[in-house]
């Protein structure tokens, strides 16, 4: 009788301790203010990761990630930085880092933006300020290996989705960017040269928001670059102004006259490099040209984005005219 009362209270014990370790298992814990970030290197062991995350309070103790451990013996724990920000349970925990549900900044660049717009992007994602990124990509030490004729890393940094991470820094978001150029640029495949290619595309990136129109803006510059005639291009004479940090919102008179050798306004010939980042569309286009004659576009009035093409000042004058009392009918 008296071993079956031990081996009962054994047994008690036992369906005791075991539903205590259930408990902590299951039940949620934060021993932390706010948001905690928790660094897992490549390598570190499981005893390594349970102890980071009992000093930063993410688990109760060491043991409870252990026995999560214990449960879970087969999967695979990844590297990464990890963000917690309410209570989770030992559970949930390896769960996430069994995952890899690792914490990450995104940073979203379209086709056309320039440096100025992504530094102000990264900036809101409280990185670093966005002077900071302009910076590094006008450093001379960046833009050796990759473009030496280029005056920064604009047209370089190519639009994608990227993901940064806290410890990101200018120089290393510069080289993410122009190493994914790097691959597009090798999968092209073209004898042309990069400087004059980029520096065209990122003009026919700004004035071409119709795709199907960008190789026909791109025949327009490759003929008046062939026949001497200036480019004119607006967007030029923004990123001229943008460079001296006097740009209002539209363009004035007084751009239109700057001597800044961006503006194409003034000067004949590409500027002296891209003025945004082009995407893979406006690259193959100046590589792929239409096959026409017309050395002028206007916008068309019906609001679409899309230009009227013409190869004389006569009708190139009556469809600006259209163009203008098109926008005076909105006004």
């Amino acid at each position: 009788m008296r071993i079956l009362r031990v081996l009962f209270l054994l047994v008690l014990a036992g369906a005791v301790f075991a539903g205590y370790m259930l408990y902590r298992f299951l039940s949620p814990y934060q021993g932390f203010q706010g948001a905690v970030f928790v660094d897992v290197p490549r390598g570190t062991s499981t005893e390594g990761i349970a102890e980071r995350l009992a000093a930063a309070g993410v688990v109760r103790s060491k043991g409870d990630f252990l026995l999560a451990r214990f449960w879970h013996r087969t999967s695979h724990l990844q590297a990464g930085e990890y963000r917690f920000d309410r209570p989770a349970s030992a559970g949930e925990v390896f769960d996430r880092i069994a995952r890899g549900d690792i914490f990450f900044y995104s940073l979203v660049v379209p086709e056309g933006r320039n440096m100025f717009d992504i530094g102000a992007e990264i900036e809101k994602l409280g990185l670093f300020p966005a002077s900071q990124f302009v910076a590094a990509a006008k450093n001379p030490a960046m833009i050796r290996d990759l473009d030496p004729d280029a005056p920064s890393l604009e047209g370089y940094l190519f639009p994608n989705s990227y993901r940064l991470n806290r410890h990101s820094t200018p120089e290393s978001v510069c080289r993410l960017m122009t190493g994914k150029f790097r691959d597009v640029w090798r999968s092209i495949n073209s004898s042309r040269g990069v400087h004059q290619t980029i520096t065209l595309a990122s003009l026919v990136e700004k004035e071409g928001k119709a795709p199907d129109e960008r190789p026909r803006i791109a025949a327009v510059f490759e003929n008046r670059l062939r026949i001497g005639m200036k480019l004119d291009c607006d967007p030029t004479t923004i990123y001229a102004a943008l460079l001296e940090h006097r740009y209002r919102g539209t363009i004035y008179r007084s751009d239109l006259d700057s001597e800044n050798p961006y503006n194409t306004y003034r000067h004949a010939g590409l500027p002296p490099g891209p003025i945004a980042n082009p995407g893979a569309a406006s690259i193959q286009a100046v590589l792929k040209p239409a096959d026409i004659d017309a050395i002028y576009f206007v916008l068309k009035p019906d609001g679409s984005g899309s230009h009227e093409f013409n190869n004389n000042m006569a009708a190139h004058d009556a469809a600006t005219g259209r163009y203008r009392r098109g926008l005076q009918k909105v006004h």
